[in-house]
């Protein structure tokens, strides 16, 4: 592998799943052979300290931008430029392809001989614009990879490209750590402290935003408990929506059976997912298809956590799940549809197993983050 400049705003500690993804893939590149270039995470001195005690724990040098959102403009462009010359970088990877990889052409004059660009769920957005469209175009033509999650993400991306660099997009997904997502993640412990020991649950990992679907889930407790009277609804996360959920919640006369945790520090999600009996994040499209799922990685991490999982149809949320196998796809916003799924795997502890197990040998077969870095390694 050629000596790696990464250029992000999508870096640890700023929270985040495509932050998580960029932090876990360099971890598994040989850190003599990376250098990060990224944005400061937010102003002040709280943000500035627990930035710097991040960068000093990686093995690998993190050189921060005093801005908290690198653009490619001519300073970051120097700047970009400058790094890449003083460490001897011969390759570069875009931590997101909109839109610092407009910075490839200069990369490429200054001796890039590998620029890799990947995607996430909003360059699939992006395809959809004018504009934006003939950004991603420049983008593809100037990098020698733009990589994909999913089938969906590259059908909409590839669209906005040249034929030539539609050819030579390659798929790089997130992984899942299978040695920290297990049945035995601690789901027991978390399960006691919450009083929860003898309720059949369903758990959701995910910021609490409209388009995850817990508002579904919520409209769907009342069918699920006719079937299942005990059932709970654990709803993991933070985010903006939660003072609607408890309002959804109360108006539909459950507030009782719906447990709010709050955001969880990372490295407790483990124990929150194996809290759960089954997994459902019903996500949906809104905005005209401007604010979809690109992948849906919590499916595969319940996957890997030995649940069967109940995914939306938004975007590339049926790319996590083999449906009928480690788990089904529903519509996003359909509560009939998801109370249909959810009830018989509440009810039926071996069709929980066996769907589990399927998840969890998928996610060993196809999702391991050794596989996933390898190909990251021979693209660059």
């Amino acid at each position: 592998m050629r000596k790696t400049l990464i250029v992000t705003n999508d870096f640890p500690p700023r929270p985040g799943g495509i932050q998580a993804f960029l932090h876990s893939m360099a971890l598994r590149l040989d850190p003599e052979q990376v250098v990060v270039y990224a944005s400061s995470w937010k102003p002040g001195r709280e943000g500035a300290e627990a930035t710097a005690r991040f960068d000093a724990e990686q093995p690998f040098p993190v050189v921060r931008d005093r801005t908290t959102m690198l653009l490619p403009t001519p300073r970051v462009r120097r700047r970009a430029v400058a790094l890449l010359r003083e460490h001897g970088c011969r390759a570069v990877w875009f931590g997101a392809a909109a839109p610092l990889g407009l910075l490839a052409p200069a990369l490429r004059a200054a001796g890039a001989e590998r620029l890799v660009a990947t995607t996430h769920g909003h360059e699939a957005a992006w395809a959809q614009l004018p504009a934006a469209r003939r950004l991603l175009r420049r983008i593809g033509a100037h990098t020698d990879t733009v990589t994909y999650l999913g089938e969906y993400t590259r059908r909409r991306i590839a669209g906005a490209l040249t034929p030539a660099a539609a050819a030579r997009m390659v798929q790089l997904p997130p992984g899942v750590d299978e040695k920290t997502f297990h049945p035995g993640s601690g789901g027991a412990e978390v399960r006691e402290r919450l009083g929860l020991r003898d309720h059949p649950v369903v758990v959701c990992v995910s910021r609490l935003v409209p388009r995850k679907g817990q508002d579904t889930l919520i409209a769907a407790l009342p069918r699920i408990r006719e079937e299942v009277p005990d059932a709970v609804l654990l709803i993991v996360g933070g985010g903006p929506y939660r003072g609607e959920l408890e309002r959804l919640a109360a108006r539909a006369g459950v507030a009782d059976a719906v447990r709010f945790t709050g955001a969880v520090p990372w490295e407790e999600l483990p124990a929150h997912f194996g809290a759960g009996d089954v997994f459902a994040m019903p996500c949906r499209t809104r905005r005209g298809g401007l604010d979809v799922e690109g992948l849906g990685i919590v499916y595969l991490e319940a996957s890997a956590t030995g649940l069967p999982v109940v995914a939306g149809d938004s975007g590339g949320a049926p790319d996590a799940v083999l449906h009928g196998e480690t788990g089904w796809v529903v519509r996003g916003g359909a509560p009939e549809e998801a109370a249909e799924r959810i009830v018989p795997l509440l009810r039926d502890p071996a069709l929980r197993a066996r769907t589990g197990a399927r998840g969890r040998a998928w996610v060993e077969e196809r999702w391991r983050w050794d596989l996933l870095a390898d190909r990251l390694r021979a693209l660059l």
